[in-house]
């Protein structure tokens, strides 16, 4: 069984035992101004396990079985068990390092929460973008672009609605686990960047 199925099932598990039990969700869930204030600082973590509903929920796990298989493949066929390794550690640091910008500006906000894994499954998508940048990614299998465009349009479309705030979704969360996908990549992958370049000489629109 891949790694990736096992952090599915893992946090499905947890998510929709989250659902019925608010004792647990309340937790679990990524709160700045509790963290803070008693030193819980599992909650970094902990909230990429549990999710709003199950359309989130299955969004994400839809998402992260998509390009985590692929991505899991690589970091594998490059170190073997260490790169298992290192893959869950890119999914864990991405959902803590993407919940940092928001702990620092909420944490004197006693009512703000966040949860989902949506730090960690975006960086695993931009990691597999820097793998195969030419690759047609669909938005909802319709509108179809090539990963480097989809993911530069991506960041834009997070800043944007990151700053006017206006909905109930940690945009910020999705940038900073793809940047940090990207960083974390290009680090642990020799020849990952001029890979990279060289896919984009070749490319073609038409």
């Amino acid at each position: 069984m891949s790694i990736t199925l096992i952090i599915i099932i893992i946090t499905s598990l947890i998510s929709i035992n989250a659902f019925k039990n608010a004792s647990l969700r309340g937790k679990l869930i990524f709160n700045p101004y509790v963290i803070k204030r008693n030193n819980e600082y599992h909650r970094f973590i902990t909230s990429g396990f549990i999710h709003g509903d199950y359309i989130h929920l299955l969004f994400n796990m839809f998402v992260l079985y998509m390009f985590g298989t692929y991505v899991e493949q690589v970091y594998s066929a490059v170190y073997g068990v260490i790169g298992q390794v290192l893959f869950v550690a890119m999914y864990l640091l991405g959902i803590i390092v993407s919940d940092i910008p928001s702990f620092f500006k909420n944490q004197n906000s006693p009512y703000y929460n966040a949860l989902g894994a949506s730090g960690g499954v975006s960086s695993i998508l931009f990691s597999f973008i820097i793998f195969d940048p030419t690759r047609d990614l669909c938005l909802y299998g319709l509108v179809c672009f090539p990963g480097f465009i989809w993911g530069a349009l991506y960041i834009i479309y997070s800043i944007y609605m990151g700053k006017r705030g206006q909905d109930n979704i940690n945009h910020d969360a999705h940038l900073y686990g793809g940047l940090f996908g990207i960083v974390f990549t290009v680090i642990t992958v020799p020849g990952v960047v001029s890979n990279f370049i060289e896919q984009l000489k070749t490319f073609s629109l038409f």
